[in-house]
Order: C-alpha cells, then sequence, then structure tokens
C-alpha cells in the first residue's frame, strides 16, 4: 500500500438552509431546521408532502444562462459547490498537470428533476403515449446520464485525469469520495475534485417513497418532522444538495501552505445481499465496515471521538446503526458522542454522505458536534448519546461518518486531525 496520505483541502456546499459552507454550518451549529412543507409543486396528492428544500437561484449563484440552459438542477448544484470548493482550497488548477487531476461525482438517481420536468413536457402531462420529441430542451441526453455530471465538473476544473460517477445509492456521497481519495494514494491522481449532488424532489421520487412508506407524513408540523432516534419518529425527509471537495496529496498540500480541514484516514463499504430495503437488526455489514475503516486508518475504537450517523429516521435504520456501532466499539460506543443532521437537511439520498462529511470536517474544525434536532423522546433500542437538540463543544480529533443505502450498501469512512497518525 502507498504512504500517500489524502486531506481534504477545499470544501462546497449547496445545502438547505443556505449556500455555501458558512451557511451550512451555521444551520448545524444552532440546531436549526430546513425543512418545510413542498413548494417546488403541488404536492396534494402524495401521503408525505415535507421536503428539505434549497432556495437555489442559479444565476446569482455564478451560473451563465448557457450553462443553466444545459444542466439538470442537480448538475448546477455540483458546479457551484465545486467552484466554492476549488476557491477554498486556494488551488490554481490551471496550473496542474492536467492528466494527474481527476473528478469523482456521487449521484443516486442523477437528473431525476430534469427528466420528470421534460416528461411532462414531452408527453404533454402524460397525454401523449408516442412523447413529441420536437419540446424536449436540446440538451436533454445530458439528462439521461449520469456521467455528465463528472464531465461538468471536469470541465470547470480543467481536469483531464480519472473521471468517475459513483452510484450507490445513498451511499454515493461517501463513496465517491473514498474511491477519490484511493485514486491519490494509489498513484493515480495527485489531486481530485470530488462529492456527490442530488435534487430528487420531484413527482417521481415522493410517488417512490409514499409506495413503500419510507418518508413521513407527518405534514402538519414539517419543521419538526425529521427525528432521527427518536421513539415518534415515522419515516425520513427527503432532501437535495451538493457537497464538492478539493483532495490533495497530504505533503503536496502542506508544501504550498493549503489550509488541511482533515485526512481521510480509512474507508470501507461492504454489502449485506440480503434484501433491496431491509436490513438486518444487528447491524453486522455496518459494523464490519466501520471495522475496516478503522483498521486502514490505524486507529482504535476508543480514539474516536465523534460519530456522523446515517440517522434517517426510520426505525429500521436507526435501529440497526446503533447495533452497528455497538458492534464495532464495544463499551466505547456508549461514551461516544452521536448525531444525525438529516434532522436539519433531510435526506438528500446520494448528496447526503458528502454533505454528512463537510459537517465531519467541520466538527473538527471547530471542535463541535452538531446536534440531532427534534430528538425528544428517548426510544429503548437507541440508547446512545446521540446529541439531542443542541450542539456541544467536544474535542473532536477523530471522526467516524457512515452511510447506509438500499440495496445492502454499508459504508464508512475515518477522518482525523492532518498528520495525526504516524506514516
Amino acid at each position: 500500500m502507498s504512504a500517500r496520505r489524502v486531506v481534504v483541502t477545499g470544501i462546497g456546499v449547496v445545502a438547505p438552509g443556505g449556500i455555501g459552507v458558512k451557511n451550512l454550518w451555521s444551520l448545524l451549529s444552532e440546531g436549526r431546521t430546513a425543512t418545510r412543507g413542498i413548494t417546488f409543486f403541488d404536492p396534494s396528492p402524495f401521503r408525505s408532502r415535507v421536503a428539505a428544500e434549497i432556495d437555489f437561484d442559479a444565476e446569482a449563484s455564478g451560473l451563465s444562462p448557457q450553462e443553466i440552459r444545459r444542466m439538470d438542477r442537480a448538475a448546477q448544484l455540483a458546479v457551484v459547490a465545486a467552484r466554492e470548493s476549488i476557491e477554498d482550497s486556494g488551488l490554481e488548477t490551471g496550473g496542474l498537470d492536467p492528466y494527474r487531476l481527476g473528478v469523482t461525482i456521487g449521484s443516486a438517481v442523477g437528473a431525476t428533476t430534469g427528466l420528470d420536468q421534460e416528461y411532462r413536457v414531452v408527453s404533454d402531462s402524460g397525454r401523449l403515449a408516442l412523447v413529441d420529441h420536437d419540446y424536449a430542451v436540446p440538451h436533454l441526453y445530458n439528462y439521461f446520464v449520469p456521467s455528465s455530471f463528472a464531465a461538468e465538473i471536469a470541465w470547470t476544473a480543467g481536469a483531464q485525469g480519472p473521471s468517475t460517477v459513483v452510484s450507490t445509492g445513498c451511499t454515493s456521497g461517501i463513496d465517491a469520495v473514498g474511491h477519490a481519495a484511493e485514486l491519490i494514494r494509489e498513484g493515480s491522481a495527485d489531486v481530485m475534485i470530488a462529492g456527490a449532488t442530488d435534487a430528487p424532489i420531484s413527482p417521481i421520487t415522493l410517488a417512490c417513497f409514499d409506495a413503500i412508506k419510507a418518508t413521513t407524513p407527518r405534514n402538519d408540523d414539517p419543521e419538526h418532522a425529521s427525528r432521527p432516534f427518536d421513539g415518534t419518529r415515522n419515516g425520513f425527509v427527503l432532501g437535495e444538495g451538493s457537497a464538492v471537495f478539493v483532495l490533495e496529496e497530504l505533503t503536496t498540500a502542506r508544501r504550498r501552505g493549503a489550509h488541511c480541514y482533515a485526512e481521510i484516514a480509512g474507508y470501507a463499504s461492504r454489502c449485506n445481499a440480503f434484501h433491496m430495503t431491509g436490513l438486518r437488526p444487528d447491524g453486522a455489514e455496518m459494523a464490519e465496515a466501520i471495522t475496516v475503516a478503522l483498521a486502514e486508518a490505524r486507529v482504535a475504537p476508543d480514539e474516536v471521538d465523534y460519530i456522523n450517523a446515517h440517522g434517517s429516521g426510520t426505525k429500521q435504520n436507526d435501529r440497526h446503526e446503533t447495533a452497528a456501532f455497538k458492534k464495532s466499539l464495544g463499551e466505547h460506543a456508549y461514551r461516544t458522542p452521536v448525531s444525525s443532521i438529516k434532522s436539519m437537511v433531510g435526506h438528500s439520498l446520494g448528496a447526503i454522505g458528502s454533505i454528512e462529511i463537510a459537517a465531519s470536517a467541520l466538527a473538527m474544525e471547530h471542535d463541535l458536534v452538531p446536534p440531532t434536532a427534534n430528538l425528544h423522546t428517548a426510544d429503548p433500542e437507541c440508547d446512545l448519546d446521540y446529541v439531542p437538540v443542541t450542539a456541544r463543544e467536544w474535542r473532536t480529533d477523530t471522526v467516524l461518518t457512515v452511510g447506509s443505502g438500499f440495496g445492502g450498501f454499508q459504508s464508512a469512512m475515518v477522518l482525523t486531525v492532518p498528520g495525526k497518525r504516524s506514516a
């Protein structure tokens, strides 16, 4: 295994509650929620009518009219986040060897918003069985292929190295960053622009989750609808967003005087090969991913300072990962603060893993653990320290962030203070 070590030197975020890293951290550190009744379309036909929407003005965020016309909303979010991360890193991408600069973007559902809208147009709101392509936007093919997301970021950064889209459901955001880090470690790239994006708040997505009753029907109180680990929870709140990072090799980043938010010290992913939406109650597969990620990071279980949980707000998930934390960390799980930012920004499917990495890095930056909002009623089966309601000042040198996705995907990543580990 190469000794090359990977650090985060730039962060860009477009998330519910505001555009940019500062707005995200303000929301999380203050324990505010960005969930509300859906405004993008008439949600009245659906069981769940709440979501964490972004008040996003593409033109105000720096996109040109041509870019806006060309890109689906998810691609727009990713490009804006990528630009912020590159600026934040201080990296002059034009001065790099373009073949050593790569892109990895995660997405669970691709250009859902654009495809849904365009189907309504070309089918005349479903009236035409044989759609009329003359009414389609000229760049409809870009909506059809998620690879266009990576292409847009590559064009933004001038990257001609490895370019990949990772789509592993709700673990896409962790897996994309993990894959990018591995490309740097193995020497295939020196710098990676990596993260994830999803904009799934659309009628087709609501219908899909309504069918399996995965989203909350708590429509009368949107602000308090997302309740991870709470005994009264009854499903997750859909969200949208993007987080993109600049990843670099540690010594190179230090040589140019870059600010290093965190080292990506360990990463692992497993699959339960069990059920499309079901989870084994013992959390064995997530526990295995955590154990392998810790081993790669050379971090003992009792060195974990904070766990950024998947915490979707479904009973099955919350109990599953609680069991996984106990199985992988032992008694230390009871001494470790755990929280779910989905209580505040909702569940943006493939994007949320990257948004949670951003939250984890910022928690390390500020030695502050974001809270689990709306957590008031204990669930006897979820008996760890879930940091209810209010953020907590806490020394945070090592963070474990995890994800769980339909299809049985379980991923874990360990972030440490840069250079904390011996080489």
